[in-house]
This record gives structure tokens, C-alpha cells and sequence, in this order.
């Protein structure tokens, strides 16, 4: 079911595939759509559920947040709760392959598994997978850019785009290949379509196609871990709200769309599926090897239920998705003119290298600067959490981080306290990092903690550093900052004088986001605070690992 899709196979048939394919791990587990009228309870006109109350663990994207109507619905009817913990696609492969969701969670659901099965251990634990939907990555223009472009978006080819983006004349966003389905579907398509591969990517193609890719990647403007936040991103600075303004974003089909039902005018955007191909996302809802068998009964009844044509119907109408049972159609903004599937790499090797490629070689290279709290409060087991995290992105343990730090980035890191205790710059040679990397891991290792906690005068003092290190260079990068805190301001610059003084910044530098990282104490109201007023986001160091929060934030750099 994994295998590449012949080129010229159109949409529909993927549409048709899936459906066939559902369940076909095993076969013997395939699910059974039950009938549309399922009985209800006279007393209240309530269904009845078809079994035994269970809550299904379910490790899948943040995307699929939108189908929570659907699966309280399916609690109703099936007894089966489905309960989500969110994370990346890659992410979430890494973790089935590493045997972590292994009697943690019962079940995936993630875009795609087609990244997850090339990892033959990984796919090992899958028993068995039914595709739910269907949605194609597709390239959303803003309207009024489409028009100046003098585009039919029934027609328009990669090589078209291409050629706007290469001529200065479109800029877009993207997620990270390395964290999100969207963006790693959106890097095999275009490597697939401009090198013309006819059957499964291999390395020959990943190089035939690097010129182009370069050339592309030079107008992405906007990057994110997750197709939701990218989506939230372009929507905020659509509406005068903070962050970089692009002119397209490179998204599935479904969250395009669902964002233009809030858009204002000039920010919608014109939904464009390449005549010469895409990939599509089917959502598989997985059921893991590992899990118990009444787990393995609660998912049988759930696929059944979301298997239904009015569960389908439903489906397709509330979140743009395309249904996969047959005769159900689609939802009424859903264009129906197929286009061919683009073919996946064949291998993980191929996979891997061209995501390589990307971070180090074909994207705009980033400019971060690490805002580091060493005040007392971090002494101990705390200091020491930090230095593992940010010691893991340069390789330090032997087990080189998939989102570790990239040839071509720049690394500025700031410790404070009461003020700024030291600020060390590197820069990561596209060449031969290693000493490079290993002095960045001497740097952090050296942190030590005393004083109090002045947060915003040290994230003034960090604009105004990036601010310089940008005119020095003359460059053109992905600009961010990460503060990591355990606690609340209680020295320096006040929350007000911080706003007075990120509001008086020239617009590209007040573009540049905050990602803060909640630890310890810290005072969330401020960190949301300063995530809202500068386009960032917060992230939680407290539920999970922090290392886990540091890799999380570099899709977003």
C-alpha cells in the first residue's frame, strides 16, 4: 500500500487505492461499515453504543484537532474515545521506530505512513492501517498576487511556480520537511516534478533537481513545525498582526481552505493543485502491533464508524478532506478534476538524504539567538537539563539530533540574570562542522547559575544584537529568538517598556518571533505575553522532555 503510485495515476484513483487498500495489513481485520441507521435508546433518541466503553491512545498530527465534532460523534455510537496526543509526523515516526510507542499508545494517526514505512522496524509494528481521507499538499496563492501573476489555476505547473518564486515575483511559507507531513510531501513533489521522475525518487533525481530546488527554496519566507501554526501564522499577519506577510503557503488542500473561511479579501487564497502532480495525504488511522485486544476490537469499531457515508459526508463538508468510501462525494469546495500522484523516494536512505540536502544546502539559513536564564533559581538538576537539551542539538551525545543545528547557521547565545552574563556568536561552516559545533557544546556546558531574572532587557538587548549581525552581513535569514526561563522579570526593562520598545522596531525586525519555553516556575502569562506581541509561540518544557521542546522549536527556525 506504500509503494509509489505510478505517475500518470490520477487523484481518484489514489481515492479508489486507499479505499481498496484499507485494512490490508492483515486483511483479516479489514473493517465493515455499518449500516447508516444505528439504534438509538427510545428514552433519550440517543445512539447506542456498539461496545463496551474504551479509550483508544492515539499518537497523530495536530492537524486532525478539526475532527473532534466526528470522534465525540464516534464516542456516541461506537463507545470508543479517542484520545490524541499530538506531534509531528516525523517525529512520530522516529518514536514508533525507537519502540517508545510501544504499549504507550494503541493506535496512529498521522497524514501519512509513507515516511514511517520506509523505516522497516517501524513498519513492523504497524498491524494494520485504514485510510480515512484524503488530502492533497497543494500551493495556496493570495488572490489579488494570483491575478497580477495572470494564472489559471487549473493549469499551472510546478515549473511555473518556480519560475515566479526564482524571478522575486511570489514568496510563500512551509513547514519543515523534518517535522510535518506537508512539508516533506511538498520537497518530494517538487524534487519528483523538476527532475521528471517517472517511478520511486532516487538519488540521481534528488541531484538533477537540486539547481531548481535552490532556486525555489530562496523565496520561503515562512517556516513552521506544523501545518496548523503555519496556517495561524499567515492568518495573524494577514488580519495586521505580527510576523513576515507571504504571498502563498504550501499546505494540504483541506487547511487552505478551512483558513479562507476567516480570511479577510485580500488574503484569500486561491487553492492551486499542480497540473503535473501532487502528493496526497490519506491518514491512515494505524493500529499498533503492540496493543491489547481490546484495543485492537475499539479500533475496528472506530475505522468502521469513519467508514460511513454520512460520517464521510460529514467529513469532507466540516473539514475539506476528500472521503475515500465510494459514492460519497465531495464536499462542495472541493474541485473534482484529478491530477496524478507524484512518486515518493524508495528508499529511507533517499528520503533522509534529501531532507539533508534541505536543511543544509537548499533553504535560507537561519539566524537564532538562544536567550539563556543562568539565574539562581536554575542551579542543580534544572541547569543541568538545559545543558543536555541544548548539548544534544550540536551532536555532543554521539546520537546526532535529526533537528540538530544546520551547516550555514548562525548561533548566538546569550546568558543572563540580572543582565547579560556573556554572549558568544558561531557560525557553523557548511563544511566540515564538527569544531564548530563541539565549541558550541563547550559554551553551553559552561553555564552557571547565580542572580536574579531580567527577561525583557536581555530580549531587547537580543533584537538589538540580530539587528547588527543582520546589517553586518547584508543577508537574507530565517531570524528568531528562544528564551528558555524558570522564572518571572523581576529586574530591568518592565513588560510595558518592552512593548514601547518591540512596537518602535523598523517592521522586519518586529517580524522577528519570540519562541519562549515554559520551565520550572516561569511565569506563563508573560511568556504568552511576549509570544503574542512578537508572532512566536509558546512552548511547555514542564509536560515532556525538554531536549524534545528544543528539537520541536528548530521546525520553526
Amino acid at each position: 500500500m506504500t509503494s509509489a503510485l505510478p505517475r500518470r495515476a490520477a487523484l481518484g484513483a489514489l481515492a479508489a487505492a486507499v479505499l481498496a487498500a484499507a485494512g490490508c495489513s492483515d486483511g483479516s481485520h479489514r473493517p465493515k461499515p455499518a449500516p447508516s441507521g444505528a439504534p438509538t435508546d427510545a428514552r433519550t433518541d440517543a445512539p447506542v453504543p456498539s461496545g463496551a466503553a474504551y479509550t483508544l491512545r492515539v499518537l497523530g498530527g495536530s492537524e486532525l484537532s478539526d475532527l473532534q465534532p466526528v470522534l465525540d460523534d464516534a464516542a456516541k455510537a461506537t463507545g470508543v474515545t479517542a484520545k490524541l496526543t499530538y506531534t509531528g509526523t516525523q517525529q512520530g515516526a522516529r518514536t514508533v521506530g525507537a519502540g517508545q510507542a510501544d504499549g504507550v499508545y494503541d493506535a496512529l494517526w498521522f497524514a501519512s505512513n509513507r515516511y514511517l514505512r520506509l523505516d522497516r522496524t517501524a513498519a513492523g509494528k504497524l498491524l494494520s492501517e485504514t485510510p480515512v481521507m484524503v488530502s492533497p499538499v497543494a500551493f495556496g496563492v493570495r488572490s489579488p498576487v494570483l491575478a497580477a501573476l495572470g494564472w489559471n489555476p487549473a493549469t499551472v505547473t510546478w515549473a511555473q511556480i518556480g519560475t515566479a518564486v526564482g524571478q522575486g515575483r511570489l514568496t510563500f511559507g512551509m513547514t519543515d520537511p523534518a517535522q510535518s507531513n506537508s512539508g516533506l510531501s511538498a520537497l518530494i513533489g517538487l524534487a519528483s516534478a523538476f527532475s521528471g521522475a517517472q517511478s520511486a525518487l532516487t538519488d540521481a533525481d534528488v541531484a538533477k533537481a537540486e539547481p531548481a530546488l535552490r532556486s525555489f527554496f530562496a523565496g520561503q519566507k515562512l517556516t513552521s513545525g506544523s501545518s496548523g501554526w503555519l496556517a495561524e501564522a499567515y492568518q495573524r499577519a494577514a488580519k495586521g498582526g505580527p510576523g513576515v506577510r507571504v504571498d502563498a503557503l504550501v499546505n494540504y488542500e483541506s487547511v487552505l481552505l478551512e483558513y479562507n473561511r476567516t480570511l479577510p479579501n485580500d488574503a484569500q487564497l486561491t487553492v492551486i493543485r499542480p497540473a503535473d502532480g501532487v502528493v496526497t495525504a490519506d491518514y491512515p488511522l494505524a493500529l499498533l502491533s503492540s496493543a491489547a485486544d481490546q484495543a485492537k476490537d475499539a479500533f475496528h469499531r472506530l475505522t468502521a464508524y469513519l467508514l460511513r457515508p454520512e460520517v464521510q459526508q460529514k467529513i469532507s463538508d466540516t473539514t475539506e478532506r476528500r472521503p475515500v468510501t465510494a459514492g460519497v462525494s465531495p464536499g462542495a469546495g472541493l474541485a473534482t478534476d484529478p491530477r496524478p500522484e507524484l512518486p515518493f523516494p524508495g528508499s529511507r536512505e533517499v528520503a533522509d538524504g534529501l531532507l539533508g540536502a534541505y536543511q543544509n544546502q537548499l533553504r535560507r539559513p537561519s539566524r537564532t539567538a538562544y536567550v539563556l536564564d543562568t539565574s539562581g533559581s536554575m542551579a542543580g538538576p534544572r541547569l543541568a537539563a538545559l545543558k543536555t537539551a541544548l548539548g544534544a542539538l550540536t551532536g555532543a551525545d554521539g546520537s546526532p539530533a535529526p533537528d540538530g543545528f544546520r551547516e550555514r547557521e548562525e548561533i548566538t547565545l546569550i546568558s543572563f540574570a540580572d543582565t547579560v552574563k556573556w554572549t558568544h556568536v558561531h557560525q557553523v561552516p557548511d563544511t566540515d562542522p564538527g569544531q564548530e559545533l563541539a565549541a558550541i557544546n563547550a559554551d553551553v556546558q559552561s553555564l552557571a547559575a547565580g542572580g536574579d531574572t531580567a527577561i525583557y532587557s536581555t530580549l531587547e538587548a537580543a533584537y538589538q544584537l540580530l539587528a547588527q549581525q543582520q546589517s553586518a552581513a547584508g543577508d537574507d535569514r530565517f531570524t528568531s529568538i528562544v528564551l528558555m526561563t524558570d522564572g518571572e522579570n523581576n529586574r530591568g526593562a518592565t513588560a510595558d517598556r518592552f512593548t514601547a520598545f518591540h512596537q518602535a522596531l523598523p517592521a522586519a525586525q518586529q517580524a522577528v518571533p519570540v519562541f519562549p519555553i515554559r520551565f520550572g516556575e516561569a511565569a506563563v502569562s508573560q511568556l504568552q505575553g511576549i509570544a503574542d506581541l512578537t508572532g512566536g509561540k509558546l512552548f511547555d518544557g514542564m509536560s515532556g522532555s525538554l531536549g524534545d521542546v528544543f528539537e520541536e522549536i528548530r521546525g520553526y527556525q
